[in-house]
């Protein structure tokens, strides 16, 4: 998938959370939405993408990585 596409995806996503009045509600917000809706490779993706310095992403949605790896890791097979 295009990564641009998915840091499109992801910034809109951190946009919504980023109305919440805790940090860290914004960040599990993120977070699981991704987890629910994102297939395991859009998620593999943009782990790497944020992890070879994010370009474009918004800081939540990197901190929202960080703060939640284990979470958003897919099992692997």
């Amino acid at each position: 998938m295009d990564i641009e596409k998915l840091v499109k995806m992801a910034n809109q996503i951190a946009s919504f959370f980023e109305g919440e009045p805790r940090r860290e509600d914004a960040l599990e917000g993120i977070a699981a939405h991704i987890v629910r809706n994102w297939e395991p490779r859009m998620r593999r993706e943009l782990l790497a993408h944020v992890d070879a310095g994010g370009a474009g992403v918004r800081p939540s949605v990197a901190e929202a990585v960080r703060a939640h790896r284990a979470r958003l890791e897919p099992a692997r097979a």
